[in-house]
């Protein structure tokens, strides 16, 4: 079998999966906009044993439970605000501990990394075919 006939075939079937999560979290994310439940969190600083950059963000979901949501290393760039302000976290209600903070580029920052790397697997594709 041609090498460059099945490194074409993996770039477009990573590129199609790709491209299916990326369509997934876009749903998941239209779904949360729509459907979701919204409650205002305070955003609190880590522990000093806990060396990972950013801020958490503490709310409760309907059961009155206090959860903590955590962003993740890019919450600045997703428009986290300074520890002791308040933010707005969209959950759906079955799963309270999968929750995401309210504002587009926290939704939809999982579907865009996703798109992006599918169009880099695709282009791979592309390049390796000519």
């Amino acid at each position: 079998m041609n090498a460059e006939l099945v490194l074409i075939a993996l770039c477009a079937g990573f590129g199609l999966g790709f491209l299916l999560l990326g369509v997934r979290a876009a749903v998941t994310a239209l779904w949360l906009r729509v459907r979701g439940l919204r409650v205002m969190g305070t955003v609190t600083s880590r522990t000093a044993a806990d060396r990972r950059p950013g801020a958490l963000v503490l709310f409760s979901d309907h059961l009155g439970r206090d959860l903590l949501l955590d962003p993740g290393r890019y919450a600045p760039l997703c428009g986290l605000p300074a520890v002791g302000r308040s933010v707005p976290v969209v959950y759906r209600r079955e799963r309270p501990t999968v929750a995401r903070l309210w504002n587009t580029r926290h939704l939809l920052a999982p579907s865009f990394g996703w798109f992006l790397t599918a169009a880099v697997a695709f282009g791979t594709g592309v390049v390796v075919g000519q």
